[in-house]
């Protein structure tokens, strides 16, 4: 399997590719709606140079001051590359404003969008390419480079549309319209992101899904005597945490009781090959198991 490594130099190549031919069909054309999308290409650049910096720091292996690992370091890269995403739909929409109030005329449109329409095959294929990596490796660094490369796709449809409407209609303020559009929605794009990355660092529960599965593997644990409680769980970049209190008969033995424990942990991390599975053993039968359940 691949290295992280490897799919942040390739969002840095397709980042560099798709920022020169998009400058190109802006050079061209002279259409915000095209600059728009070049900004944005300078922003995944930037995101993708962060997510190879934040990748490579998460892969470094748990140590004194690091006990759980550096996988939180992932979320700082989709953080970053959400607020950049913030300031370039600043940068968009003002430029649009300004188009709005000093129309210009688009010249040779038939270049420039054939240059836009390989540079968002690059983005769509290289898009594709980390999706399914980042999926893989659970990665939220990469996927989130992903999604910001596909949000970048139809970002890029959407301004040929604009600009073929230019064409077929002459109405020279359906470019700053879409480049608007465009920046309204890498606003929401680069919302998501950050939202992501606060949850990440806020230690917040495995998806909903995942948190089904442990439940059904706990269920069938408990027809042969055994009980749960204090379930917690949490993700820290491509790893996540689980953590209960495992209850048993007192009358089985340290040695009983392990087993079972190193049962229901290994299940676990069979269906979640990127968990840390930690049981505490309890009796079921002393009070004192019961009302530790909060803490």
């Amino acid at each position: 399997m691949r290295p992280l490594r490897h799919y942040a130099w390739l969002s840095i190549a397709a980042a560099l590719a798709t920022m020169a031919l998009k400058g190109v069909a802006w050079w061209l054309t002279g259409s915000v709606g095209l600059l728009s999308d070049a900004i944005e290409s300078i922003v995944n650049l930037a995101g993708a140079v962060m997510t190879l910096a934040m990748v490579t720091v998460a892969a470094r292996p748990a140590d004194d001051g690091h006990a759980y690992g550096h996988s939180k370091a992932e979320y700082f890269a989709s953080g970053f590359e959400g607020m950049l995403i913030l300031l370039a739909a600043g940068g968009i929409g003002f430029a649009a404003v300004q188009r709005f109030l000093h129309p210009q005329g688009l010249e040779q449109l038939g270049a420039g969008l054939a240059v836009s329409v390989v540079a968002s095959a690059i983005n769509f294929a290289v898009a594709g390419v980390l999706l399914r990596a980042g999926r893989r490796h659970g990665s939220i660094a990469i996927e989130a480079d992903a999604q910001h490369l596909l949000t970048d796709v139809w970002t890029s449809a959407g301004v040929l549309v604009g600009l073929g409407a230019v064409v077929l209609t002459g109405r020279l303020w359906l470019d700053p319209l879409l480049a608007l559009l465009v920046a309204a929605n890498i606003l929401y794009t680069g919302l998501r992101l950050m939202s992501r990355s606060t949850a990440g660092l806020m230690d917040a529960a495995l998806p909903a899904d995942q948190q089904r599965l442990i439940a059904a593997i706990l269920d069938r644990y408990r027809a042969h005597g055994l009980a749960f409680h204090a379930v917690r769980t949490r993700q820290a970049g491509a790893r996540a945490f689980v953590t209960m209190h495992l209850l048993v008969p007192g009358n089985w033995s340290v040695q009983e009781g392990h087993d079972w424990a190193e049962k229901v942990e290994t299940e676990i991390r069979e269906a979640l090959p990127h968990a840390n599975v930690i049981t505490h053993l309890e009796p079921l039968e002393d009070p004192a198991a019961i009302s530790d359940e909060d803490r």
